[in-house]
């Protein structure tokens, strides 16, 4: 049986790590510290614990220590041996060996030298269960020699030519680092132009005159010994082609001259390496590094690819101005063909490194620890790769393998140790060494051999700290040979705990992957093998974490003020965090300035150095969280108006002091936009019974934070809080968590209860339920009782289901019941509840109102009156007395009708009323009847009456016809609503003049039996006001008004042509009116003048030729005031007035018979012209339209070269 313990799965907590590492864990046995527990009593052979490196370069003035530790138990005792001998420490008087270790101390600082102990070293620790073995550790004395002496000669050359400054240090070891400084100790600019190589000499591409200077200084650093060795300085003449010339030119005529000038400009050439290819070798895991130095004018450039592949993106560098190309970590895949490309303006050249990887042995699988035990399997498995393929071979305690003592339970099988039926004895230490021609790998890995019952390591009843919504990792450190089985129980009696809830790891260690508080107890682990069994108890608890609930803001202020940072942290009650404020992720300054209390940070008389970063970290022992704000400092400026605006909703709401009936209620205020709090209201949500619905619960100053609220049973309650300052009432709050009241009796009882009878024989009983607010519990009925009221009977109960009506049947009609309904639920009843009254079914009344009178009061206006009905008869609750009315025919019997019926409803127990709206010299028939809730009962007797005669409405028309120039005919039809016998008409009129002035008014009565009158001798041309009504006996009615005009005289308007019907229609009105007037005449005769001459002009032209396009000119200069109207309607608005003798207003006025008649005249305008049709008004102005015929139109767009026309012009004088 081979004893494994796997790497666990998570991280454990710091400080815990050390109970798991144990013995039997499957790792590398030089990271493994043996459990200080185990060491007491357990058996273990050597592990190599620290060791000095394979290739140990010591420095030569100091003390030599070859370091070699190791463990196990028994402790083991160390050995060296010195080139391949055994290293007897104590004939050397300058070498000891530290006490309890391996380590060896020469003292070479009082005497001796270095390089007496220079050589090859190898440590071994052994104890009664084997030894372990070290790996060779060659030391090597450091060397740092000096340069040696050289002339070096100064250096002359040509602007533009490249040049190599060789640097050639003095090998050492290890090898020294170069660089190039002058005299003053200042490194050399280096440049795409001038760069240092790899082999440290110095690369110039091409000179320029300043590159001159007498002190290139080649320095080479040895690090081991801290020194630095130095070259003779160079010295480098640039000389520039003008300096050259000069030099020249005395010896050479001017051909000579310029032939000998060179040609500066020159295509790239390597300076390094030589050649177009080149070879490198690299070992795997080194970094390979490939240079290509070029010389050239312009300086080249210079571009690296991979022939055979691309770069690695993540590894590959690029150094000296892209000169060296650098690939770490390099592998064998990064073999192949590397190509370096020197470009200029004037070509490019290329160069191809070959690049081979080979690898020194590494690691595919080193051999791990075994623990077995007694009859068990195992194997030990080495593998390792490189190139070329290392060498396996294998050592027991030290000794090849092939040498070693035999162990009849061991097979080696290549690079496998199969180990089966071990015993005790078979316990070793195991060394394989993995070797190539590049270097070795060396591994030890113990076999032990152990029979052990299981151990727990961890200690008994440790608590577990861990805050909720975290992972939760329970040790179990335990050891055991064979390997034991672990398992984990919650509680004395709990199950063992499944892996598909909780993670179980290799390593013991029980995971819980979110823990919540209900996570929190005692957990045992289990460890079982053939040998026994061991438990441990442990105990976790869970904690609430911490929060900032109130963090620190933004904030900006001005030099010299003061700011403040608010930080409030909410945490577990059994936790106290530690509030620490910090600046820009460092400390505070240490400034009386800033000060902290509790929650806050106050910085004074603020700095601008004080701008940055501030962070609130609160800690537990069990977690950490932190906020930051940024403090911008800014120049005073004039202090903004603040911006004022409702509250931020209230946060973080939390319930305590949970009773049945009453909870306290806390919260945090939002930030109130500077405006103060006054008040915040909370309102609740009955998630059980009105899911998303929130009442009003309470109201509580703004300086409070918290609030005692009374309850009510069998609600699930959540609340919300809101804030309110001057400007408005913020947001609400996120809900706090559920609470849900116990059950109780109800507190009230429905109201609004209510007895009426939907028939004659029932009692229909209402009330308002109770909502399940008010319910207080489950299972919410109704006791229901009645009886009635004037009589002796006991109350009658019955317990309905949650509804809101319940009927009695079979009860008198009419009579008044008491009745009381009470709530009731699974807990108990509510309060007994109050009686109110009701009443049975009503039934239709049975006697009629008697004596019923009628009194008319005038033309429509009559006062009934009747007896009471008794109320027994009224067989239900008195609704009031109607009646019934209808005009049942004409008094004059001229138009009989019957009308229909019209009701008149009277409120009460009125025993009289009025009828309105009835009508003048009518006959009328009316009943009364008595109402109650069901209906009414039997008609009165019929009683008529007679209203008297009234006054008429107005005649229903008027219409003068037939004008002529001393009469006019008025026609009409009697009033619509005569209201009694029509005795005569009234027909008033008078004159109205040009000046709107009204003249005498002329009275005419008329008899009734006439529909049609004439008036005679009128003034010609004149307009007259009418006013007509109709009389009756009882007196006038109202009145029709209408306006009519005379005939112009015919014999004043010979000459001249008669006017258009359709014009004259619209315009004789306002022509009649001005053509009277003598001012008007005189302006005419100078209009009719100009006219002639016009159309003696328009005459001529147009013999020429010319056209005129008289309608379009006309429309656009014609007066509003004398446009025609429509041609169907020819005329103004109708004249109105509701007072009958006021002055007719302007522009009102209405031709008599609506049309003009048409009169021929011999005169005319169509002798000039082509086709010219004209007409003047009455009054002489000239209307109508002049124009061409048709196809002889002129274009448009002519106008304006054309003479005027006469009909504008004559519109522009009108």
């Amino acid at each position: 049986m081979q004893l494994e313990i796997m790497p666990r799965k998570k991280r454990l907590p710091a400080g815990r790590a050390p109970l798991l590492l144990l013995l039997c864990q499957l790792v590398r046995a030089l990271d493994v510290p043996l459990d200080p527990k185990l060491l007491e009593d357990l058996v273990q052979p050597p592990t190599i614990t620290q060791q000095s490196p394979k290739d140990y370069i010591i420095d030569p003035r100091e003390n030599i220590v070859i370091q070699c530790e190791a463990k196990g138990k028994p402790p083991p005792s160390f050995s060296w041996t010195r080139n391949g001998t055994h290293f007897d420490i104590e004939k050397d008087p300058l070498v000891t060996m530290k006490p309890g270790s391996g380590t060896l101390m020469i003292n070479i600082m009082s005497e001796g030298k270095a390089e007496t102990y220079e050589g090859v070293y190898q440590c071994t620790a052994r104890n009664e269960r084997g030894a372990a073995i070290s790996n060779n550790i060659v030391v090597r004395p450091s060397r740092s020699p000096l340069w040696t002496k050289e002339k070096l000669e100064p250096i002359t050359l040509r602007n533009g030519q490249s040049l190599i400054l060789p640097c050639r240090p003095p090998l050492g070891l290890p090898p020294p680092i170069i660089f190039w400084m002058d005299n003053s100790f200042q490194r050399l600019p280096q440049s795409e132009r001038v760069s240092q190589g790899l082999n440290g000499d110095l690369y110039f591409s091409n000179v320029l005159p300043e590159d001159t200077r007498e002190d290139y200084i080649c320095y080479a650093r040895f690090n081991h010994t801290q020194t630095i060795q130095q070259k003779q300085p160079i010295s480098v003449k640039v000389i520039s082609v003008d300096e050259l010339n000069d030099t020249i030119a005395a010896n050479l005529n001017d051909s000579e001259f310029y032939s000998a000038k060179s040609n500066r400009e020159r295509p790239p050439t390597f300076l390094t390496p030589e050649g177009n290819a080149s070879h490198k070798e690299e070992l795997r895991g080194n970094v390979l590094s490939l240079e290509c130095i070029a010389e050239g004018l312009p300086t080249p450039i210079i571009y690296w690819i991979k022939e055979d592949g691309t770069l690695p993106i993540n590894r590959t560098f690029y150094k000296n101005f892209k000169k060296t190309l650098q690939i770490i970590q390099v592998s064998e895949a990064d073999s192949g063909n590397y190509q370096c490309i020197a470009k200029n303006p004037l070509g490019a050249i290329y160069h191809t490194i070959s690049v081979t990887v080979k690898a020194a042995p590494y690691w595919i699988m080193a051999p791990q620890n075994l623990v077995l035990s007694p009859g068990e399997d195992g194997r030990l498995i080495c593998r390792a790769n490189g190139n070329p393929k290392p060498r396996i071979s294998w050592l027991s305690n030290g000794v090849p393998i092939e040498i070693a003592p035999d162990d009849p339970s061991r097979n080696i099988d290549g690079d496998t140790i199969i180990f089966s039926n071990v015993q005790e004895r078979s316990s070793a230490v195991y060394q394989c060494n993995a070797s190539n021609e590049y270097g070795y790998l060396l591994a030890n890995a113990f076999v032990n051999v152990l029979a052990e019952p299981p151990r727990i390591l961890t200690s008994a009843n440790t608590l577990y700290q861990v805050i909720a919504d975290r992972p939760a990792l329970l040790d179990c450190a335990f050891f055991g040979s064979p390997l034991p089985t672990v398992e984990w129980f919650k509680g004395a009696k709990g199950s063992a705990l499944r892996e598909d809830i909780y993670v179980l790891h290799e390593n013991g260690t029980l995971e819980i992957p979110v823990a919540q508080k209900d996570s929190t107890g005692t957990y045992t682990c289990v460890a079982r093998n053939k040998l026994g069994m061991a438990k441990n108890e442990v105990h976790l608890e869970i904690k609430d974490a911490t929060r900032i609930i109130k963090q620190p803001e933004y904030a900006v202020v001005q030099r010299g003020g003061t700011v403040s940072f608010e930080c409030k942290v909410k945490h577990d009650h059994t936790l106290i965090p530690t509030i620490t404020w910090l600046k820009d992720n460092g400390e505070l300054p240490n400034d009386g300035r800033f000060t902290v209390d509790k929650d806050h940070l106050v910085v004074a008389d603020v700095w601008d150095d004080d701008g940055g970063t501030y962070t609130c970290v609160a800690n537990t022992t069990l977690d950490n969280v932190s906020a930051s704000a940024v403090l911008s400092v800014v120049a005073p400026t004039p202090t903004p108006a603040p911006t004022y605006d409702v509250p931020n909703p209230p946060f973080d709401l939390e319930l305590t002091d949970q009773l049945d009936k009453s909870v306290q209620l806390s919260w945090t205020p939002g930030n109130d936009n500077n405006s103060p709090i006054t008040k915040f209201i909370i309102e609740y949500e009955d998630a059980m019974h009105e899911a998303g619905l929130w009442h009003h619960q309470t109201e509580v100053s703004g300086m409070q934070t918290t609030a005692h609220l009374k309850l009510s049973p069998y609600v699930n309650y959540s609340f919300r809080v809101m804030a309110v300052n001057s400007l408005g009432r913020s947001l609400p709050s996120e809900a706090s968590e559920q609470y849900l009241t116990k059950a109780a009796e109800p507190d009230t009882n429905p109201t609004a209860v209510e007895g009426l009878g939907s028939e004659p024989d029932n009692l229909v009983i209402t009330w308002k339920p109770l909502n399940g607010f008010e319910s207080n519990g489950p299972g919410l009925q109704y006791k229901v009782s009645w009886r009635q009221k004037d009589g002796d009977d006991e109350w009658t109960s019955v317990v309905v289901a949650n509804v809101s009506k319940y009927i009695v049947s079979g009860t008198p009609t009419f009579v008044p019941y008491l009745i009381k309904v009470q709530a009731l639920n699974d807990v108990g009843f509510a309060p007994e509840p109050a009686v109110v009254m009701g009443h049975s079914g009503e039934d239709l009344p049975m006697v009629a109102p008697g004596n019923v009178r009628v009194n008319v009061v005038n033309s429509t206006l009559a006062e009934v009156h009747w007896d009471p009905v008794p109320l027994k008869s009224i067989r239900g609750h008195l609704q009031g007395y109607r009646i019934y009315y209808w005009k049942a025919q004409s008094s004059s019997k001229r138009n009989r009708r019957h009308l229909e019926k019209k009701i008149l409803t009277f409120q009460g127990s009125k025993t009289h009323g009025m009828l309105p709206g009835l009508e003048p010299f009518s006959h009328y028939t009316l009943n009364v009847r008595v109402v109650n809730g069901k209906g009414e009962g039997p008609a009165s007797p019929d009683r008529v009456f007679n209203t008297p005669e009234g006054v008429p409405s107005a005649p229903s028309s008027l219409k003068i016809v037939n004008p002529t120039p001393d009469s006019l005919t008025l026609e009409w039809d009697p009033p619509s609503r005569p209201n009694g016998i029509l005795t005569e008409y009234t027909l008033k009129y008078q004159p109205i003049n040009s000046t709107h002035e009204l003249g005498p008014l002329v009275d005419l009565k008329i008899p009734a039996n006439k529909t049609r009158w004439t008036l005679k001798n009128l003034n010609f041309s004149t307009r007259y006001k009418f006013y007509f009504y109709a009389q009756t006996a009882a007196g006038s009615g109202s009145q029709i008004t209408e306006e009519a005009v005379t005939n112009v005289d015919e014999g004043k308007m010979a000459g001249i042509p008669p006017p258009d019907v359709g014009a004259g229609k619209a315009m004789a009105s306002r022509q009649v009116d001005i053509a009277t007037q003598g001012w008007f005449i005189g302006l005419m005769c100078a209009v009719a003048l100009l006219i002639l001459i016009l159309l003696i002009v328009c005459f001529i032209r147009r013999n020429k030729g010319g056209k005129y396009p008289v309608k379009e000119k006309e429309d656009a200069h014609a007066d509003p005031e004398i446009q025609p109207m429509k041609e169907d309607d020819g005329t103004f608005g109708e004249y109105s007035d509701a007072e009958d003798h006021k002055p007719l207003k302007k522009g009102s006025r209405t031709p008599s018979d609506r049309t003009v008649k048409k009169e021929d005249s011999d005169d005319s305008l169509v002798d000039y012209g082509e086709g010219v049709n004209g007409q003047f008004n009455e009054d002489g102005s000239f209307i109508g339209q002049y124009s061409g015929k048709k196809e002889k139109e002129p274009a448009e767009g002519n106008e304006s070269s054309e003479a005027p026309s006469p009909v504008n012009a004559m519109n522009s004088f009108v």
